[in-house]
């Protein structure tokens, strides 16, 4: 069967709807993991510290992505059910926030790493290990998570992606395309990485070398901690690689 609007046709195979019923039931997964690790946090007075209230940030921009995730997945899917293929009032602004919550994801991630390296290279460096200077740090990170992707609205970039099904950015070579790319994925996952490098190269340079136990033992809990911190997220990978759709634009 295919749908013709303006002079395109688009193939509705069988598949979308059962593709979109699964990619719905794991973002609402997704979004009671979120829940849970947050509620836990919050309700544990164990979790009330410094590395934990920086997972719980983790876990709310998982939250907020996830919710983000799943209107557009009820979306297309109320799309392929009435084989209606146009945009909602709300498709512009769901466009806008999925670019927001990447943001706050990658870049809570960060604040994490960045946290671990304090404590491993410079542990008597109390204020930048304070909850009041690592909430600064959060509160940055959200200011600039919304307003990063401004550009993307006051120049009307973020369109209705008719083959997708969701409000993105053309995929081309542009100013805002670079722009998106080095803010929102390579500044903060290159920076996660370098250094997680760092700890990781740190920890085998004192294995070589007399070292104090308790330096040794801080530099492996905190790159242990590298998988409790990304929890949140993990639930999330499995739809993002679902999302790719294969609508075929004739």
């Amino acid at each position: 069967m295919t749908f013709e609007n303006h002079s395109t046709i688009i193939n509705i195979e069988s598949w979308f709807i059962p593709f979109d019923i699964l990619m719905i039931m794991c973002t609402l997964l997704a979004i009671v993991l979120a829940l849970i690790f947050l509620s836990t946090i919050i309700l544990d007075k164990t979790c009330h510290t410094v590395p934990m209230m920086l997972v719980a940030n983790s876990c709310l921009a998982e939250f907020i992505f996830g919710s983000d995730m799943f209107g557009m997945a009820l979306f297309t899917f109320q799309n392929d059910l009435h084989q209606n293929y146009y945009p909602d009032s709300l498709c512009i602004f769901r466009g806008f926030l999925g670019y927001v919550v990447t943001i706050l994801k990658y870049y809570s991630y960060l604040l994490q790493a960045i946290y671990r390296y304090i404590t491993v290279f410079y542990p008597t460096r109390l204020f930048w290990q304070s909850i009041r200077f690592q909430v600064c740090l959060i509160l940055a990170t959200w200011i600039f998570g919304f307003v990063c992707p401004l550009p993307y609205i006051l120049n009307h970039e973020i369109k209705y992606n008719i083959d997708n099904q969701i409000c993105q950015m053309p995929l081309q070579l542009s100013f805002l395309t670079i722009y998106n790319a080095l803010c929102v994925y390579m500044i903060p996952v290159s920076l996660t990485i370098l250094i997680y490098f760092k700890l990781v190269r740190y920890v085998q340079d004192m294995r070589k070398h007399i070292t104090s136990a308790n330096i040794l033992y801080r530099a492996q809990n905190e790159l242990k901690n590298v998988c409790n911190g990304s929890a949140c997220s993990f639930s999330f990978f499995l739809y993002q690689q679902l999302h790719v759709r294969v609508h075929i634009s004739i």
